[in-house]
């Protein structure tokens, strides 16, 4: 008798590539960035509409930070994307492992396989970005990672409303001890009742919570978003006074409050 043997979870990946951290309490640090294909979001200030879609090829970067990437087919099974991040992994380098997108979290069975591996293999520490709108799937993860950094999506600014799965996500990740903070993005449409709602929503799972408010990088021009039959719509950042005004009233709520924006886009960063 004859068994067959199971083949190796798959995925389909973005890229894989060395960079600066510009986001969130990891900002300035050198990380491996995983981005994995496919959102099931729509944010109206998206700059990154190219990841909503899983892609046939996927494009990885054989030495770290010299931008010399290799394109190769999508899905990606497991022991070759293992081995693309020993190829990164080169001693004391990087800080941490980016796993970003796209939505991660759409790729939770893979995760499951993947990160316990990942981690064994290069001991650096596990890093989620995410939408922070999938509880469900964090779940069956939330063991394997080290911080996880979850927007709140304000519904004036990015066009989408996910307040009970922000809520019941952020309380998974304090309720499990993992590091967490949360990024709120704020255009000059911020409807500040909706800052409140945010601020007291972390302030009721715990108010220690770093929160990030990061004025939103307008589309360059030439560069658009897919929004179907909808034309793209124009953002423009928040005035200094506003975000001030902004950040001075949910620290009635909440202790640490910071104003960001996406540092490595000033850096030239991917």
């Amino acid at each position: 008798m004859t068994h067959s043997i199971a083949a190796p979870p798959t995925t389909r990946a973005i890229e894989v590539f060395s960079g600066i951290q510009g986001e969130g309490l990891n900002v300035g640090t050198r990380q491996i960035f995983i981005r994995f294909g496919g959102c099931d979001l729509r944010c109206n200030y998206c700059d990154s509409a190219h990841t909503w879609t899983a892609p046939d090829t996927c494009r990885i970067e054989k030495t770290p930070g010299d931008r010399d990437f290799e394109i190769h087919p999508n899905p990606v099974p497991l022991p070759l994307f293992l081995d693309w991040i020993d190829r990164q992994n080169q001693p004391r380098l990087h800080d941490s492992i980016s796993l970003t997108g796209g939505e991660p979290l759409l790729h939770t069975p893979f995760l499951e396989e993947f990160l316990p591996p990942l981690k064994q293999r290069t001991g650096l520490p596990l890093y989620l970005e995410t939408g922070g709108h999938r509880p469900q799937q964090l779940q069956r993860i939330l063991p394997h990672l080290d911080l996880v950094g979850m927007d709140i999506k304000l519904p004036s600014v990015s066009g989408e409303t996910h307040w009970q799965a922000h809520q019941e996500f952020l309380s998974l990740c304090c309720a499990a001890g993992v590091e967490v903070f949360v990024k709120i993005i704020v255009s000059d449409d911020t409807l500040e009742t909706e800052l409140e709602q945010a601020a007291q929503l972390v302030a009721g799972i715990n108010p220690k919570v770093t929160v990030f408010l990061q004025p939103v990088t307008p589309l360059s021009a030439g560069e658009t978003a897919n929004f179907g039959d909808r034309p793209t719509p124009a953002i423009k950042s928040p005035a200094p006074t506003k975000v001030l005004a902004w950040q001075g009233m949910m620290k009635r709520w909440l202790q640490p409050v910071r104003v960001v924006p996406q540092t490595h886009k000033m850096l030239g960063q991917l």
